[in-house]
């Protein structure tokens, strides 16, 4: 059976159409049943069993399968990839998700036992205003709230003691982790350590700056350095890889173009061929025309319009329309297309009301002949035929395949091409060209069966694992060159970085560092600054050296010598200098609580005592994919 690639994880968010109230009460409900996803899973040892019991309190193993569920989706998400049980095992993700439920559990168990909860009339708030069970009319449905609670197999008694379980837990922690203030002392040495900002003088070292240049490298030398370096010439680890392949551009003479076809793909698609002029425009829409006028008023008077936007709850994208032709404007058309470089102009109207729009770019007219695009369509035409034939043999080659044939028994009896490879990471063959073969390639052993491999063009491979070739030393004769760049590389470091040394001494001695080369001065930059083409090493010893300490800095491809010139201490009382204390004091307030918290719940678990049941771990694990 043919193989086909890994579908792309790079998607197209598809346009929001209004289907009306109906679908909206579904989309709520599978909002629902995403975030309760899990609640009714079972078969795991009964549907009784537990994996951990904590004091009194047991931790199901349906509790556990719905949140290691729930964590492989986030995660997954995250990575734009599947995971598996036996990923996230190796990750660490399912001790994580235990560690979570044991928590809860401590906690749930401590509540039990001082008594604390909370009481019917908040149980129901919590639950009423929960977006999920509410009808069409936005006020909670009692038809929706029981239906949704059902297709998740539970009932309303267990899941409003789910919820008054969570609310007490968050009482607790609440208590637990509230009240913790930042040290003011703290506080005001992280924002110095943040703020105080160095001014410091550069100079490069560059070839040029050498009193002599490098001497040409003799045949010995170069030898002795390929010798002494084998890790810069050691090719890695291949996999010798015999495959046969089927690619769309080998049919590409059996093809006949259809004239007719390619003129009316072109009328087709005229709209990609000629272009009226069109602007990049946004559009900021308004309850009414006074709202949008004081709105443009403000935005005169000098302020952003970015402000507007956040004030509206908006984002940019919120507002982004994109290339927009006269006629797609409608009635703005004219205002927006007379501004002749980027600017806002409005109040004008739309048919979500009155509104401002921002032109950011102009894009001019376009019309492409048929003649010029023949050649473009000739190719997709001729690409997709090739697909089309390409796909009609797949069951011919693989029936082949399943008859015993040999990569060779394709290649003489079936047209495909036959050729071996030394492949490895970074293989600059045609055929590592395709993330499939890679893929395939990667992942071969030896004596496993070929099977049809489709390709991100439509093509089709079948390969074979011949052997392992080991790393080795590549011969001199066959990389004289490239020696000769790495010698070139590291003479020319080590002569550098014997002249910054020498520059240095001179500096010390008296000298200007402009006599012996053009510097650069930075009068100010913080610890998080950037400076061009300079390593993160610079900026790490401006932060460590003394006023007036010069150093000798070095990474790749760069040599120069830094001379600190001043310190300035960090601002105390400007809007900036409080915003990044507040800052500071907020987080150093969450990871004090955070550390409270989970001391509290380390000497709850202590205290109440816990049992695990590896056999109930193994089999969520074994049934959770």
């Amino acid at each position: 059976m043919t193989k086909k690639p890994t579908p792309s994880t790079d998607t197209e968010t598809a346009p929001k159409k209004r289907k009306g109230s109906v679908v909206l009460v579904w989309v709520l409900m599978a909002m629902l049943i995403a975030g309760l996803g899990g609640f009714g899973v079972t078969n795991f040892g009964g549907g009784t069993a537990r994996i951990a019991t904590v004091g009194d309190r047991p931790i199901e193993v349906t509790d556990y399968a719905r949140a290691l569920q729930q964590e492989l989706q986030a995660f997954s998400a995250q990575i734009g990839q599947p995971v598996t049980t036996e990923q996230a095992r190796t990750l660490g993700l399912d001790s994580q998700v235990r560690q979570r439920l044991i928590t809860a559990a401590a906690l749930d168990n401590e509540a039990a036992r001082v008594g604390l909860s909370v009481g019917d009339a908040r149980v129901a708030q919590e639950i009423m205003a929960n977006d999920a069970f509410k009808g069409v009319t936005g006020a909670f449905d009692r038809e929706t709230y029981r239906f949704t609670l059902e297709r998740n197999n539970l009932t309303e008694p267990a899941f409003e003691t789910r919820v008054r379980e969570d609310l007490s837990r968050s009482l607790l922690q609440g208590a637990v982790a509230g009240g913790f203030t930042a040290p003011a002392p703290m506080v005001s040495v992280l924002q110095g350590w943040i703020g105080e900002t160095r001014g410091f003088t550069l100079l490069r070292l560059t070839e040029a700056d050498l009193p002599t240049p490098l001497p040409d490298p003799t045949e010995a030398e170069l030898r002795a350095f390929h010798a002494a370096n084998p890790a810069l010439f050691t090719a890695p680890e291949a996999r010798r890889i015999t495959y046969a392949a089927l690619l769309p551009e080998m049919l590409a003479d059996t093809i006949q173009l259809d004239e007719t076809a390619l003129r009316a793909a072109y009328d087709e698609r005229i709209a990609e061929f000629v272009q009226p002029e069109r602007r990049l425009v946004e559009r900021l829409v308004f309850p009414a025309d006074a709202d949008a006028a004081a709105a443009k008023a403000r935005l005169d008077a000098g302020e952003p319009f970015e402000v507007l936007v956040e004030e509206r709850g908006l984002t940019l994208a919120d507002i982004d329309l994109g290339e927009q032709s006269r006629e797609d404007l409608g009635a703005a058309g004219d205002a927006v297309f007379a501004l002749t470089e980027p600017g806002v102009t409005g109040p004008l109207p739309s048919e979500l009301g009155p509104a401002l729009y921002r032109m950011n770019g102009i894009l001019v007219a376009q019309t492409i002949a048929f003649e010029d695009a023949r050649e473009a369509l000739a190719a997709e035409q001729m690409a997709d035929a090739a697909r089309r034939a390409i796909a009609d043999r797949v069951e011919e080659l693989d029936d082949l395949l399943a008859g015993g044939a040999t990569l060779e028994d394709l290649a003489s009896e079936a047209g495909l091409e036959l050729a071996t490879i030394e492949y490895a990471p970074g293989t600059d063959a045609p055929i590592a060209g395709y993330e499939a073969f890679r893929i395939a390639a990667a992942a071969a052993q030896d004596g496993d069966f070929p099977e049809l491999i489709e390709l991100e063009d439509g093509g089709l491979v079948a390969l074979r694992l011949d052997g392992i070739i080991p790393p080795a030393l590549k011969p001199f004769d066959s990389i004289a060159e490239d020696v000769a760049t790495g010698w070139r590389a590291d003479a020319l470091a080590r002569a550098l970085s014997a002249r910054a040394i020498e520059v240095k001494a001179a500096v010390e001695g008296g000298a200007a560092p402009g006599t012996f080369g053009i510097v650069d001065v930075t009068l100010s930059i913080t610890r998080n600054g950037f400076v061009e083409d300079a390593p993160d090493a610079l900026l790490a010893a401006v932060f460590e050296m003394q006023q007036g300490e010069l150093r000798v800095i070095e990474g790749p491809d760069f040599v120069a010598l830094v001379q600190l010139d001043s310190i300035q201490p960090a601002a105390t009382d400007t809007p900036d200098a409080l915003a990044t204390k507040a800052g500071i004091a907020s987080q150093l307030q969450q990871a004090l609580a955070q550390d409270a918290f989970e001391m509290f719940s380390a000497a709850l678990i202590a205290e109440a005592g816990i049992t695990i049941d590896d056999a109930a771990i193994a089999a969520v694990h074994a049934q959770v994919q």
